[in-house]
């Protein structure tokens, strides 16, 4: 396992400085519309360091093709290593792959003890780093009683609907609501397992250390709390935040989070190991040294925050109630320039975007959760190409 998990850090790690956020030089600026966001001057961790590369100020996007349309309350999107897409459904609690050339989808099944309520039901997806000989797929789920991650064995030889092995427990005892339940999982570089959770409602689980709602957590991927966290014997890694939806590593590993607001100021943060990020007491920037100011805030109807990607030196940031894509130019963990909106109101509510290599990302829509036009009944998954 010690191997695996090396050999794991060494892929990811290589995949994140080739694709997930090299610069790749000068480009002609794009159309985008300026942002009314606000972006800080948090401290760049590259001091000492060889200088990197600032992205243009401007970017641009387009949107190639649709890859896969008519989906129900897409949440979770996982690329596999040997092509196709794993697509979780909120509330049905299905995992289906999709071929991302031919649109075609399989099924894989359901998975079982999904409770799906209000912002609760099967939500992030990840592969585990050792996929390659393992083919284990990790899922945070909300149950009756908590939410959740679990890990699958996904057989493709099985028939549709049969491929998902039974959930093995990995980390339990998350608070759940029918808010804020959080629920974005990846792996790091360093092949560790985190997780964005919520505080459901009750502001002070944020604030406790004792408690796991509204943390970023970071676990080994058997869900002990990983070797090196902040807090000895604990799986909380960062704390203070309202509702982390999430999750992405630039090149030189540093890691940032996205996250609701409450009234006044979504967040992008940059992630500090035990870092606390205000929440109740504070919403978007504040004059207590106490809490970490985000990198930048935008007002919660430009963004309400969901996925984030790492492409082109910038973080793309997805919106929901905002319904655009969000462009925030990087140099270390700060914003370089003020952050660009696209695609606004094209597609309705914007849930997850992955970075798929290079300068290209996966997008899926979020018009079937509720919460969307009823002009606008479709969900989908993109391909796009960014700058």
């Amino acid at each position: 396992m010690q191997h695996r998990a090396v050999w794991a850090v060494l892929a990811t790690t290589a995949l994140l400085l080739t694709a997930g956020c090299s610069s790749g030089g000068a480009r002609t600026p794009g159309g985008g519309r300026s942002a009314t966001s606000t972006v800080t001057g948090a401290a760049s961790s590259s001091s000492g360091q060889v200088a990197e590369e600032t992205p243009p100020a401007k970017g641009s996007v387009r949107v190639v093709r649709t890859v896969a349309g008519n989906l129900r309350t897409p949440w979770g999107l996982a690329p596999l290593p040997g092509g196709g897409l794993l697509v979780s459904s909120r509330d049905d609690g299905t995992i289906t792959r999709i071929d991302e050339r031919t649109g075609r989808r399989t099924e894989l099944g359901s998975v079982p003890g999904v409770a799906a309520a209000g912002e609760g039901g099967l939500l992030g997806i990840a592969l585990s780093p050792g996929y390659a000989s393992d083919h284990l797929v990790y899922a945070y789920l909300t149950t009756d009683s908590d939410n959740r991650i679990v890990r699958m064995l996904y057989d493709a030889k099985k028939p549709a609907g049969q491929q998902l092995g039974a959930p093995d427990t990995v980390f339990k005892g998350i608070p759940k609501g029918l808010i804020h339940n959080g629920g974005r999982i990846a792996f790091g570089p360093d092949g560790m397992l985190y997780a964005g959770t919520g505080e459901t409602g009750d502001r002070g689980l944020a604030q406790d250390r004792n408690s796991l709602g509204g943390k970023i957590l970071r676990m080994t991927p058997d869900g002990r709390p990983a070797p090196g966290n902040p807090f000895v014997g604990s799986p909380v890694y960062s704390y203070g935040h309202r509702n982390v939806q999430g999750l992405a590593w630039d090149g030189r590993q540093r890691l940032f989070a996205s996250e609701f607001g409450q009234d006044t100021w979504d967040e992008l943060n940059a992630i500090k190991p035990g870092g606390n990020y205000g929440w109740p007491e504070a919403e978007g920037r504040s004059g207590n040294p106490a809490f970490q100011n985000p990198i930048a805030q935008w007002h919660t109807d430009e963004a309400s925050p969901s996925g984030i990607a790492c492409a082109e030196g910038s973080i793309w940031m997805a919106g929901l109630r905002g319904q655009r894509l969000w462009r925030i130019p990087l140099k270390g963990t700060r914003a370089s320039a003020p952050p660009q909106a696209f695609l606004s109101g094209a597609h309705g509510r914007l849930r997850t975007v992955v970075a798929a290599g290079g300068d290209t990302l996966w997008l899926t829509t979020s018009n079937t959760d509720g919460r969307g036009e009823p002009s606008k009944t479709d969900d989908r998954i993109l391909e796009l190409k960014v700058s």
